[in-house]
């Protein structure tokens, strides 16, 4: 996948098939849409998605957390089959962009867009004016085909909800992760790079990888959970924490992390990129009044996670 960040000075020398939003956990609603564009490249089209850097609720200084991050985002658009990732620079100047330049200028001039798919509530442009019927009403001018592609909805216990990447942020702060994992298609994921913890797999006796979480990434609640992690392109399964390991001496209280305790596996990992997808929540994150009863109370989550 070819990604074109950090920049506006750019074209595309090839007709594309495009989709414009953030696309946050790139979710079952997301995918429906970028199935639209993927389905155009047997037409000779680039499946294009465009996407802004950063967000702009982080412009105006309302940001509610992230649920995946560039690199996951990029992962998971790649695995999809896009073909380029447009991040386009948020700033003054492009945020208070006229909406119908936006869409002559950057959508179909830099981005040689041909075929556009939009959901209903697609926003563009200088105070969000640029819509969907603005996006129609000018397509036939800038020689593009717009498919409107309803809104998902999805029982969440008993309830038919439209899936969000807001409602997907309030299930996973809950830790409802079943029904977080419905709607995003997929297992919640966390990527990252193994650093040296506090050496709490060396004290406990299990082999553990360490990951620093985001500060701009939504975070489960703190607790246990079952997961599978990804490493090297080899999938095991794992008990993760996320949290603050409070039990630990010398734990930083403000610093959040995925410790996982790999199942069936002891190869050095630091330094490495692992994903890992968590799954049902176990228990909460608790402070113990001895390493011997953690150590214990793991033994307990291992056999209660490898049971589910």
């Amino acid at each position: 996948m070819e990604i074109i960040t950090g920049t506006k000075e750019f074209i595309i020398e090839h007709d594309t098939a495009v989709s414009i939003g953030k696309f946050d956990g790139v979710h079952i609603g997301h995918r429906r849409l970028l199935d639209e564009i993927i389905k155009k490249k047997k037409d000779g089209l680039k499946a294009l998605v465009f996407t802004f850097d950063p967000y702009p609720e982080v412009l105006f200084g309302r940001s509610d957390g992230r649920l995946t991050t560039s690199e996951e985002k990029r992962l998971l658009l790649e695995r999809m089959g896009i073909d380029i990732l447009v991040e386009y620079p948020m700033d003054k100047e492009t945020a208070d962009t006229d909406p119908g330049i936006f869409l002559r200028d950057i959508v179909a001039g830099r981005l040689g867009a041909s075929f556009v798919a939009a959901g209903p509530d697609l926003s563009f442009g200088a105070g969000g004016r640029g819509n969907i019927e603005l996006l129609k009403e000018m397509s036939g001018g800038l020689g593009i085909t717009v498919s409107e592609v309803e809104k998902v909805k999805c029982d969440v216990d008993g309830e038919e909800k439209t899936v969000s990447s807001t409602l997907i942020r309030s299930l996973i702060e809950k830790s409802d992760m079943g029904n977080a994992e419905k709607l995003l298609g997929m297992p919640y994921l966390i990527c990252g790079k193994v650093v040296h913890g506090n050496s709490l797999g060396r004290t406990l006796g299990f082999p553990t990888a360490n990951i620093p979480i985001s500060d701009d990434k939504i975070i489960p609640g703190y607790g246990v959970y079952a997961a599978d992690v990804r490493i090297a392109e080899i999938g095991y399964k794992a008990l993760v924490n996320i949290g603050v390991k409070p039990t630990i001496e010398g734990s930083d209280p403000e610093t959040p992390s995925a410790e996982c305790f790999i199942y069936d596996f002891d190869g050095d990992i630091y330094g490495e990129d692992i994903e890992v997808c968590l799954g049902n929540f176990i228990r909460p994150e608790m402070k113990f009044d001895s390493v011997d009863e953690l150590k214990a109370q793991v033994i307990h989550d291992i056999q209660k996670a490898r049971e589910n």
